[in-house]
C-alpha cells in the first residue's frame, strides 16, 4: 500500500510537471525588431522548471493533507512522509545540476 501511494504521488507530480509546458502559449511567429542600442542579452532560462513545479505541487499536496479533516484510513501521516521524501529527492536533483 505504501509503495502504491508513493507511486501515485510521484506519477501525479510527473504528470503535472509534464503537462505545464504543453499548456504554455506559443511564441509570436515574427519577433519585432529592436533598435541596436536596446538589444540586451536574453536572460538565461530557469534551469529545470518542471522539477521546481513538481516541488511546488508536492508542497501543495502536503498542505492539503496537513489540513485534511480525516486521516484517510490511517495513511495520511505516511503519505506526508512520502511527499517529504519526494521533495528531498527533487532538491538533491537540482543540486547535482550545478
Amino acid at each position: 500500500m505504501k509503495h502504491s501511494f508513493l507511486a501515485l504521488v510521484a506519477a501525479l507530480a510527473l504528470a503535472f510537471a509534464l503537462a505545464l509546458p504543453a499548456a504554455a502559449p506559443a511564441a509570436p511567429a515574427t519577433p519585432k525588431p529592436q533598435p541596436a542600442a536596446a538589444k540586451l542579452p536574453a536572460p538565461a532560462p530557469e534551469p529545470h522548471p518542471e522539477i521546481r513545479d513538481a516541488i511546488a505541487a508536492l508542497q501543495n499536496a502536503r498542505e492539503h493533507l496537513n489540513h485534511a479533516a480525516h486521516d484517510f484510513g490511517g495513511h495520511r501521516v505516511e503519505a506526508i512522509q512520502s511527499i517529504d521524501q519526494a521533495i528531498a529527492q527533487l532538491r538533491v536533483c537540482l543540486k547535482y545540476d550545478r
